[in-house]
């Protein structure tokens, strides 16, 4: 049946930010509204004047008239809408989860997490690790370990009958420093400085502080020619040995001498108090080594 078309008050407006569907059409200009309701109206196809029409105003169709915007409060309506519903929602799914849980057979345990080991512990957790421990790239670096690292790389310690071992001192002057001590080349724990990678122990010589006495005065010549007077002190020692990989104690050699009976033929001495230490004895070092690795 022809007649004149009617525009539906509730059809949906044409999107005015909408790109065109052909890619080569040149955008249309906002026109101006057309009377409500009038029939057989052709869309007005000329530029607008500046100002005339607010931007975004859509474009007519074909014996279709647009209605003008309205000035309502749908969008507030349906803000609070959807914020009913949504509350809604929430209370509906608590209510679902109180329900379910009330007619299981078996009730679900609460979420409140349980323990599963003793207080402080982890069933999985790996032992503790040694945050000092390195890795050796030289024997010296063994000398960490009396300062309460651990050497990553070193030889794993399985008995002490089979292990290598390398022992380090520090001094009075420098009790902050180990430094390599020498031990008998013919024992079976006695390593070379180039199979570092084979050892897995490392004894520690400690100075007992306060524990120098008067030895000897030694007259000496200094490098400059200079004739001077030397107080040669005699001093004790702690002996430890520790797990080279691990930096964990694993056995004592007790107490060392470092006497200071006769001068030797080379000391090293500190040039404003002219004092000299003596070291460790060797023979005691080696004693408690074959004892405790033999």
């Amino acid at each position: 049946m022809n007649g004149p078309l009617v525009s539906d008050p509730y059809a949906q407006q044409p999107d005015p930010y909408r790109a065109p569907s052909d890619p080569y059409a040149q955008p249309v200009s906002p026109v101006p509204p057309q009377p409500y309701g009038a029939p057989g109206q052709q869309p007005y196809s000329g530029q607008p004047a500046y100002g005339q029409q607010p931007y975004g105003q859509p474009v007519g169709q074909p014996g279709y008239a647009p209605q003008p915007p309205a000035k309502s409060k749908k969008g507030l309506v349906i803000g609070i809408v959807a914020g009913v519903v949504v509350l809604l929602l929430i209370l509906c799914g608590v209510g679902v989860a109180l329900i379910a849980n009330a007619a299981d057979d078996d009730p679900v345990i609460p979420t409140t997490p349980t323990r599963t080991s003793a207080p402080g512990t982890s069933a999985a957790a790996p032992p503790p690790g040694n945050n000092n421990a390195i890795t050796a790239d030289s024997s010296s670096d063994f000398g960490d370990v009396c300062s309460g690292g651990a050497i990553l790389n070193a030889a794993e310690y399985t008995t002490p009958a089979s292990a290598k071992v390398y022992v380090f001192g520090n001094s009075p002057t420098r009790p902050t420093s180990y430094s390599y001590k020498s031990v008998d080349s013919r024992a079976s724990y006695y390593a070379k400085s180039a199979d570092y990678a084979q050892v897995s122990a490392v004894g520690c010589l400690s100075y007992v502080e306060g524990s120098e006495a008067i030895g000897q005065k030694c007259d000496i010549k200094a490098s400059d020619g200079k004739k001077l007077t030397v107080d040669y002190l005699s001093s004790r020692y702690t002996l430890t040995f520790h797990n080279a990989r691990t930096g964990e104690k694993i056995g004592d050699g007790g107490t060392v001498n470092a006497p200071a009976n006769r001068c030797p033929s080379f000391l090293t001495y500190n040039k404003e108090t002219l004092k000299s230490y003596a070291s460790p004895d060797t023979a005691s070092v080696d004693a408690a080594l074959k004892k405790m690795f033999s």
